[in-house]
């Protein structure tokens, strides 16, 4: 069941914090959801989930990214859970790095021992949260995702891995090719193991040549972010999508970096980029 955290009006709609048991987290999970008006009226509607990056929660993209004035407009719900599972029973990076553990789940799940127990983000955001709230919220079964950085990866691979699913995705500077960056070798290390070959089913860049879906993908991606060369890659994602005839539209944008500035000054394009597939 949903506990309700928090409550506050937002552009005639409501955004709430909840917390919830997960089965797949084993522990508690916090999440927010922007219910536009049209659901408080008593209308079903369609949810873009929104995935976060590297140690941020669910507060994030509510407060930063600006999207409930159009989200309210659109009759589009938001979703936005945390970033990984958290509490005293959940590990973390022992050396206490930000790049691992509480707040870099990374949307994988976890097959390596002490991760295991809890670090299944993705059947979390794939399977278990839409279900729970499609049965408690006023929610269609239209979903849509997207994320940023990490959650861009998050979003993509769950894209990817689940035709059907989403009918549609996209991303702010995703981490494209985690297998070939250092956040995503040190995270799939120590999630996955040592073994490479388990990584290829996390990486999007890896995972365009066999996808069953063509679902277009859309990218943001600003030239002035630090991490773009060495962290982000999106000129290898975009190379695997020319040569796999998967359709992309990766618009790098000129001066933006990586924070939530950028995502605020895009965020209506991705809107109703999801809103029209919803709608169809």
């Amino acid at each position: 069941m949903l506990e309700l955290l928090s409550e506050n009006r937002s552009f005639g709609g409501l955004h709430r914090r909840y917390r919830h048991p997960s089965t797949q987290l084993n522990g508690a999970a916090t999440l927010a959801v922007f219910l536009p008006p049209q659901a408080l009226a008593g209308d079903r509607v369609p949810a873009l989930y929104w995935l976060s990056g590297l140690t941020c929660t669910d507060e994030n993209v509510m407060q930063k990214g600006g999207a409930h004035r159009l989200a309210a407009a659109l009759g589009l719900a938001l979703v936005a859970p945390d970033t990984s599972p958290r509490g005293p029973e959940v590990p973390t990076d022992p050396k206490g790095g930000w790049d691992l553990g509480h707040g870099a789940g990374f949307y994988v799940d976890a097959t390596a021992s002490p991760w295991d127990r809890h670090y299944r983000m993705h059947s979390y955001v794939v399977e278990e949260l839409p279900g729970l709230l499609e049965a408690q919220l006023p929610l269609s079964q239209a979903r849509s995702i997207s994320g940023h950085s990490m959650g861009g990866h998050g979003a993509l691979v769950a894209a990817l891995r689940h035709p059907g699913r989403f009918r549609s995705v996209s991303a702010f500077a995703p981490i494209c090719h985690p297998s070939a960056c250092l956040w995503g070798q040190k995270a799939f290390g120590a999630y996955l193991g040592a073994d490479q070959r388990a990584w290829a089913a996390w990486d999007a860049t890896l995972l365009l040549a066999s996808a069953a879906e063509r679902l277009p993908l859309l990218v943001d991606q600003g030239l002035a972010d630090p991490f773009l060369v060495s962290q982000l890659r999106p000129a290898e994602l975009a190379a695997a999508a020319k040569a796999a005839g998967h359709p992309l539209q990766l618009r790098y944008q000129e001066g933006y970096d990586h924070s939530y500035f950028f995502i605020a000054s895009f965020i209506d394009d991705h809107l109703r980029h999801h809103a029209a597939a919803l709608g169809d």
